[in-house]
């Protein structure tokens, strides 16, 4: 069992009232869930299903659907959360074949399965915001015997390819890292959730238990160093000691060995584990060096795409400046720095994305929002 907590509220303690902060609170459910159409991001599908829409691709993620899953759980949404939940299962989930237990990572917004490969993302925030809505509201029947369903898909991701399973692990059973996509032998640091594996080590089956807690320690030790030490800025994939991923992928010739739209959230992660359980092995000072070497760009607005030393790789405004905004305003619940009221009042006060790229940006707007308000919390 989980002991009592008391959660920060950040937005709280930098000066604004609590009324501001329920009150914000609510007009960004309200945008986020029910706003006009070029607002939302939740689609309701008939009568019990619904999916997030990835704007910006017009198709619905795992990542998506499982952030919606979590914010719903967060903010006591059942109905939503439920609909969520069925729509994912039914149209992402895959039965059979290499990949059976995990979901496709994209779908078309009328169900078909753009991809028939996961996003092992959505799989860890699925199993969080399933194990979170048991103890929230208790469990039900089938698909919503939450905590049953949460369970086998962490079965999943340590058990494919044993016992007569086809397929691969969604970690490497060896060094306790998360895998970009299974079989990969490299990361993405964003992914890695120590605040989770501490909690699946309390819930998961019991024979798994003891690798989430390995899990989590080896977790917070990667991060040290994946972690620019000047600059607090991670790859958005990255080697298994920590160094940018810069080999050629033969599904994409990209970069991903710099500081960009995945690594945004690598901090605000930080964070929330700090507030969660408070262990800090070094990879807090990542939080704090973010703060301050961003500061002269939230001052400006200009916020560009880095290499992870700080050197600016490309004289263009980044993707998703919300999205960078906002994640290091939630490392503050990491590190407090002579930035971090600047960080927390400017986020305040920032808007929601508007457009077509409003999807992700305002996905970590709600996140690094419920957070810094303290409810962000562990059911």
């Amino acid at each position: 069992m989980l002991q009592k907590k008391e959660y920060r509220n950040v937005f709280t303690e930098v000066g604004f009232s609590e009324a501001e902060v329920a009150k914000r609170l609510e007009e960004i459910r309200q945008t986020w869930f029910y706003g006009k159409e070029d607002e939302r991001v939740y689609f309701p599908v008939g009568d019990d299903m619904a999916y997030i829409m990835d704007t910006g691709n017009n198709d619905a993620r795992t990542e998506g659907m499982s952030y919606g899953m979590m914010i719903c759980v967060q903010l006591n949404m059942k109905d939503e959360f439920d609909r969520l939940w069925k729509w994912a299962k039914t149209y992402m989930w895959m039965e059979t074949g290499y990949n059976e237990g995990y979901f496709a990572w994209s779908c078309a917004t009328d169900g078909t399965k753009n991809a028939d490969g996961p996003a092992p993302d959505g799989e860890e925030f699925f199993a969080m915001s399933l194990f979170f809505a048991a103890h929230r509201w208790g469990n039900g029947e089938g698909i919503f015997n939450y905590e049953a369903e949460a369970k086998e898909i962490l079965r999943a991701c340590l058990h494919k390819g044993q016992n007569g399973r086809v397929g691969v692990p969604m970690w490497n059973l060896e060094n306790k890292q998360i895998l970009f996509v299974p079989g990969i032998d490299f990361t993405d640091p964003s992914y890695h959730l120590p605040h989770f594996y501490e909690l699946f080590a309390l819930w998961a089956y019991e024979e798994d238990r003891p690798f989430w807690k390995e899990a989590a320690k080896a977790s917070r030790e990667y991060l040290i160093k994946a972690c620019h030490p000047e600059t607090g800025f991670s790859a958005e994939y990255a080697e298994f000691d920590g160094s940018p991923m810069s080999r050629p992928l033969p599904w994409s010739r990209d970069r991903h060995d710099w500081f960009f739209s995945d690594s945004y959230r690598t901090a605000a992660n930080i964070g929330l584990d700090y507030e969660w359980f408070g262990i800090d092995i070094g990879q807090c000072d990542a939080a704090a060096n973010i703060q301050k070497f961003l500061l002269p760009a939230l001052r400006t607005g200009e916020f560009y795409i880095y290499e992870i030393d700080g050197t600016i790789a490309v004289k263009e405004l980044c993707l998703h400046p919300v999205g960078l905004q906002v994640t290091v305003a939630q490392s503050v619940l990491a590190a407090t720095t002579e930035a971090s009221r600047e960080w927390v009042e400017s986020f305040f006060k920032m808007p929601l994305r508007e457009g077509k790229r409003r999807y992700y940006d305002n996905c970590l707007y709600f996140f690094a929002y419920l957070a810094l308000s303290g409810n962000y919390r562990m059911w």
